[in-house]
């Protein structure tokens, strides 16, 4: 039975741990942290082998899944580096901005891959862009995709888009959309709860809609503001005060983060 070793006990390990345990997941968890608190919870929640020292938990590897924050990566690397026993273990940072270069140490001989996984892969829905140091075999490109596979969709994608895949992915996204359709229908004179209701139907539904009727997204929209209706004029409006134009924007500003973290 393999055993995967998650460095970081945070909230992105907590997601994939939920996903992999209402997949099924064959094989041992183990999930090291400094925190003893973080590691109580996981053990607690998902029943899962815990190490405090980080080189027991890597002698325990046979795939090795960095989850720490970003500003962590070099810390936490150049410590696995020192490890016993890593040598020809496969590794995969989650962590977001940071390039695979980054992620090599001289004299290591770590495989390296690099997954972005959605939150949403506690419940088996999340999205998880993937990809690979040139030298990674098929045999590990394989292992890894297959890993991810059992919490969601994975694509495979050059690491030059990882940034904007990142910026464009996160269910951050559609909370915000939810939580200001819903604040400007509670303005409008809907009771809290209709609001809410009435944007997450917006939202969520109509998107559902679309991933099960295999239409086209510019047909369904043409469809629903017809010229003339409500809400053709409330999405004209809304472009009229640039909401096109501040997505754009975010995304970047997004980008620019990861690139930033990448550079420290």
């Amino acid at each position: 039975m393999s055993t995967t070793v998650l460095v970081g006990g945070g909230r992105i390990t907590s997601a994939l741990v939920a996903g992999l345990r209402r997949a099924g997941h064959q094989g041992a968890i183990v999930v090291h942290d400094r925190n003893p608190e973080k590691l109580r919870v996981l053990r607690r929640d998902f029943a899962v082998a815990v190490a405090p020292d980080l080189q027991s938990a890597v002698a325990m590897a046979d795939m090795l899944i960095l989850a720490v924050r970003p500003l962590a990566v070099a810390e936490t690397v150049d410590a696995i580096a020192r490890c016993a026993g890593v040598s020809g273990l496969l590794a995969v940072s989650v962590a977001a901005g940071i390039p695979l270069k980054k992620l090599r140490r001289p004299g290591s001989r770590l495989r390296w891959a690099r997954a972005l996984p959605s939150p949403i892969c506690r419940i088996g829905r999340g999205l998880t862009a993937v990809t690979f140091a040139r030298d990674l075999t098929r045999s590990d490109r394989n292992r890894v995709r297959k890993f991810f596979e059992q919490v969601g969709p994975v694509l495979e994608m050059a690491e030059s888009r990882m940034d904007a895949f990142n910026a464009a992915y996160s269910p951050a996204h559609g909370y915000h959309a939810l939580e200001v359709l819903a604040k400007a229908a509670q303005d409008n004179g809907l009771d809290a709860k209709t609001a809410l209701t009435a944007a997450a139907h917006a939202l969520a539904d109509a998107i559902f809609y679309w991933r099960e009727s295999g239409q086209k997204l510019s047909d369904l929209l043409h469809e629903a503001a017809t010229p003339g209706g409500t809400s053709a004029a409330t999405l004209a409006a809304m472009d009229a005060a640039s909401y096109r134009k501040a997505i754009e924007r975010g995304l970047a500003a997004g980008i620019r983060q990861a690139r930033a973290n990448a550079r420290r």
